[in-house]
C-alpha cells in the first residue's frame, strides 16, 4: 500500500455501530470486490468494496467480514476469512495478509482461510435466524454486473433458503455518512495532495499546452505524495470541451484566451478529494470571463454557507438554482420574461447550469447517503455550482469539499486558490 493504513479503532468502532443496529439472532456477511480481468491476463486497478472496508479496513480481494453479535460462541461474534497465501502467491503476486497482519489491521481477532467460509456458516446455521447482505444499493448504480456481494448473497441463498434475508445497505448508508475523525483527517490528505497538482498546474499552463499534458502533470504529483491515484476520471477541458460535463478523453490543446476548467481529485487510503477550478490559459481573465466566473464563485460562497446542520438538500439545490437564476439575468443569458414563463420542473437557469450543486462525499467520489434527510455534523459535501456556455465556448465550475459542522461549515479546500487575482498573479508569477 501506497498509504498509512487508518487505525484499526476505526474499523472496530465501525462495527459496533453497525451491529447497534441489527436485528437480534441475526448475521452480517460482507466480501471483498474481485479482481476484474481487461484482456489476456491482465486485471484492472483492485478498488476495494467501500462498505467491506468501512468494517473492516481489509484493501484485498477474497475477504469475507462475518458479524454475528448473538452468537453463543464468542469466536463467532466476529470473523474474518481471508485468501490464503503462499510461495507461488507470494512470489507472482507479491504480499498478502497474513492472519495476524489482518487482526492488527482490522481489530477482528477470528480469522480464518477464506475457502473455510461455507463449513463454517453450516456449523452455525442453526444458531441464527437471519442474514444482512450487502448488494450495492447506490442511486446512481445502474450497472447489472454480477459481483462478489451477489455471488455470496448466492451461496447462501442456495446452502440455507430457510433463512431470512436482510439488507445491510440501508444501515451502512446512514453510518458512513457521518465521517469520524480518521475518516477526516484521511480526506484532508487527498485534498492537500489535490492542492498541491492544482498549484503545479498553475505554474505548467500556457498557450499549446494539451490536455493530457495537464493530467500527466497531476498524475506525477498525486503518485509522488502517495496518492493511490485519480479518485475519478479527471476532466481537463479547454474551451468548448468544458461545456460538455462528463469530458473526460483530454486529448485537446489549449488555445490562447481560452479557458482550461479542471475537475480532479486524489484518492487517498481509498477516500476521495473531488475539486473543481477554471484557469485562464493565457494567465489573465478578459472581463466577460471574469464576470461569468465571479458569478459561479458568488453562487458557491453562498451556497457554502447553507451547508448546515438541518438543511434539507432538495431545499438547498433549489435555493441555490434562484441565485443562479439572478446571476443569469445579470450576465444577459437569461430574461425576466423566461424566468417568468418557466417550466417549474426545468427552470430557465438549467439551460446554462444542468446539474446539482452537491452531493456527498467519502469512501467513493459520490459517497452514501440519504439526500432526503437532513444534514448533519459529520457529513461532507462538494459544493460546485457552473455556468456553460457553449455559444461562447467557455465553461466554468468552480468546486470545494465541505465538512458540515455544528459550528458552521468548514471548507476543508480553503487553501486552493479560487479567487481571479490569486489565480492570474500564481499564473502571471510563472511567466505564462
Amino acid at each position: 500500500m501506497k498509504y498509512d493504513p487508518l487505525p484499526a479503532s476505526l474499523y472496530i468502532e465501525n462495527r459496533k455501530r453497525f451491529v447497534a443496529r441489527m436485528k437480534p439472532n441475526t448475521i452480517a456477511l460482507l466480501s471483498a470486490n474481485e479482481l476484474v480481468a481487461n484482456n489476456a491476463d491482465g486485471y484492472y486497478r483492485f478498488v476495494q468494496n467501500s462498505n467491506l472496508l468501512y468494517l473492516s479496513g481489509l484493501d484485498q480481494e477474497e475477504v469475507v467480514l462475518l458479524l454475528f453479535p448473538d452468537a453463543p460462541n464468542p469466536k463467532w461474534k466476529e470473523m474474518l476469512f481471508i485468501r490464503k497465501t503462499n510461495e507461488h502467491i507470494q512470489t507472482w503476486e507479491g504480499w498478502k495478509y497474513s492472519k495476524e497482519e489482518a487482526k492488527e489491521a482490522s481489530g477482528v481477532q477470528t480469522v480464518r482461510w477464506y475457502d473455510e467460509l461455507e463449513s463454517a456458516l453450516r456449523g452455525m446455521v442453526g444458531h441464527f435466524d437471519a442474514v444482512y447482505l450487502d448488494i450495492n444499493e447506490h442511486e446512481r448504480n445502474s450497472l447489472s454486473t454480477h459481483t462478489s456481494g451477489h455471488k455470496l448473497a448466492q451461496m447462501f441463498t442456495d446452502q440455507f433458503p430457510a433463512h431470512a434475508i436482510h439488507r445491510a445497505a440501508p444501515i451502512l448508508t446512514s453510518l458512513r455518512a457521518i465521517k469520524a475523525q480518521p475518516e477526516i483527517d484521511a480526506l484532508q490528505v487527498a485534498m492537500d495532495i489535490t492542492e498541491h497538482a492544482f498549484r503545479r498546474v498553475l505554474a505548467f499552463v500556457r498557450p499549446g499546452v494539451t490536455e493530457y499534458e495537464i493530467e500527466a502533470e497531476i498524475t506525477h504529483e498525486f503518485l509522488r505524495r502517495r496518492a493511490t491515484g485519480h479518485a475519478y476520471d479527471p476532466i481537463i477541458a479547454s474551451g468548448a470541451n468544458a461545456c460538455v460535463l462528463h469530458y473526460i478523453e483530454n486529448k485537446a490543446p489549449c488555445a490562447a484566451g481560452d479557458l482550461l476548467l479542471m475537475d480532479f481529485g486524489a484518492e487517498y487510503a481509498n477516500y476521495s478529494a473531488d475539486l473543481s477550478r477554471t484557469i485562464p490559459v493565457s494567465g489573465s481573465f478578459t472581463d466577460r470571463q471574469k464576470a461569468v466566473y465571479n458569478s459561479v464563485l458568488r453562487v458557491q460562497k453562498a451556497a457554502i454557507e447553507m451547508l448546515v446542520p438541518g438543511t434539507l438538500i432538495e431545499d438547498y439545490h433549489k435555493e441555490v438554482g434562484q441565485l443562479m437564476t439572478k446571476e443569469l439575468v445579470d450576465l444577459d443569458l437569461i430574461t425576466m420574461e423566461e424566468v417568468k414563463n418557466q417550466n417549474p420542473d426545468l427552470p430557465a437557469y438549467k439551460k446554462y447550469f444542468m446539474h446539482g450543486t452537491s452531493h456527498f462525499l467519502g469512501l467513493d467520489t459520490h459517497d452514501v447517503g440519504n439526500r432526503y434527510l437532513p444534514m448533519e455534523a459529520g457529513m461532507i459535501f462538494t459544493c460546485e455550482p457552473g455556468i456553460y456556455i457553449p455559444e461562447e465556448n467557455m465553461g466554468i465550475r468552480i468546486e470545494n469539499d465541505i465538512l458540515v459542522t455544528h459550528d458552521g461549515p468548514h471548507d476543508m479546500m480553503a487553501n486552493i486558490p479560487r479567487e481571479v487575482e490569486e489565480i492570474e498573479a500564481l499564473m502571471q508569477k510563472v511567466g505564462v
